[in-house]
């Protein structure tokens, strides 16, 4: 690395919090004044407005993205023995939450150009491995007997997955969509259905969202979302957050100490005013890291539709060499990352599964040459020059080589 060449992180959490502390300090002064911790108007702010820039009715904050997707799926009815359908180059916490409701995960592989659920692949999987029964009224696993009671399409990287025809087909076969928008605070989606942009979040039955820390919104320590435009949905995550109780010591089911705390709730509050800025900064890095890389033909660059309007939670390129690429980069001090290294089904966690290798080829190609450059809203345009120059240089190293 050039000396007096300082360090690009691959994530800056520090600058938007130094640009804000202000605002974020005076959250922590009215919780110490009001001793509102849990719950109360700060929470309840923030579901107001979250729910707002989602275009949905209804927000309901739990303690993590996890939370979210487990709440999500017991409130739409999901349990033991049914099968849920989903990727398999996704974080484990959705299939965690999956399993969780006692239900058994499924996979389909994605499209090789968005990484994203392939709507023709759950097609074929819906015709091939499944029955519908006229008497259940569901789509029947043929080898199990079991339910396929929903699918999980993943929104990745900041992208959402093609809706239309995920939810064509969920309409046609009566399975419920829970849209799993951890990653893709504010992306949205054009859908020929409706003839207008869709918000992400708001067009399955309810959506599972994360504020982890890295996330474009995130909070400072753990927190999470579901938004719906369902009533009774909303009414039993609400339950299941604070321990199956309808009023205080009241319970009318077994629940889960879910609740999102009141200082995150201010602070994703404070920042969600800031969101739709800060996704317009990414969007216009992912344009110029394009732009910059466009000559590369051995680096495959994200694809954004049409119809998308990604919001480039991660920017990932696929290149023949990553391991290679990625240490020369860090001798270059320039960070990096592996979203996902591993498909899920070929996790140890999920040996039960036994799901052979070969089975999802996409995602297990990807898998083994995706890597994430730096992204994030305060980058600079030098920086972004010094992370594609450093690409370009090794890349073409590597090819002289083989």
């Amino acid at each position: 690395m050039t000396t007096n060449t300082l360090p690009i992180p691959f994530l800056d959490l520090v600058s938007p919090h130094k640009e804000l502390e202000g605002e974020l300090v005076e959250v922590f002064r009215h919780a110490l004044a009001t001793a509102g911790f849990i719950g109360g108007p700060a929470v309840e702010a923030f579901e107001r407005e979250f729910a707002l820039f989602c275009r949905t009715k209804f927000c309901v904050g739990v303690g993590s993205g996890t939370d979210a997707l487990r709440f999500a799926l017991l409130a739409a009815g999901v349990g033991a023995w049914d099968t849920v359908l989903t990727v398999p180059n996704t974080f484990i916490a959705t299939t965690e939450a999956i399993s969780q409701t006692g239900a058994r995960p499924e996979f389909i592989d994605v499209d090789p150009r968005t990484y994203n659920m392939d709507p023709v692949k759950l097609a074929e999987y819906l015709d091939t491995h499944c029955t519908f029964s006229q008497a259940r009224g569901k789509m029947v696993h043929n080898q199990t007997g079991s339910v396929i009671r929903a699918i999980i399409p993943v929104h990745l990287y900041g992208q959402m997955a093609e809706m239309d025809p995920i939810l064509y087909l969920a309409r046609k076969y009566n399975i419920t969509i829970i849209e799993d928008a951890c990653q893709a605070h504010g992306a949205q989606y054009y859908s020929a259905e409706a003839s207008s942009w869709q918000q992400a979040g708001s067009m399955g039955k309810a959506a599972a969202f994360s504020f982890y820390p890295g996330k474009n919104l995130g909070a400072c320590g753990e927190g999470g979302a579901v938004t719906t435009n369902d009533e009774e949905i909303a009414r039993r995550i609400r339950m299941l957050r604070d321990h199956g109780q309808a009023k205080k010591y009241y319970h009318d089911v077994e629940g889960y100490n879910g609740r999102l705390d009141a200082i995150q709730a201010g602070i994703l509050q404070t920042k969600l005013r800031y969101l739709p800025e800060w996704n317009e900064k990414r969007r216009k890095l992912a344009a110029r890291y394009c732009e910059l890389l466009a000559d590369e033909a051995h680096i495959r660059l994200p694809h954004e539709p049409a119809w998308s309007k990604a919001v480039y939670h991660l920017f990932v390129i696929q290149v023949p060499d990553r391991d290679g690429l990625i240490k020369y980069l860090a001798q270059e001090g320039i960070g990096s990352g592996i979203h996902y290294p591993v498909p899920l089904p070929q996790q140890r966690a999920y040996a039960s599964l036994s799901l052979r290798p070969g089975l999802y080829p996409v995602a297990e190609e990807a898998a083994r040459q995706i890597v994430s450059l730096p992204m994030f809203p305060s980058m600079t345009e030098e920086q972004q020059q010094r992370v594609c120059e450093a690409v370009r240089q090794y890349i073409a190293a590597s090819v002289v080589a083989a």
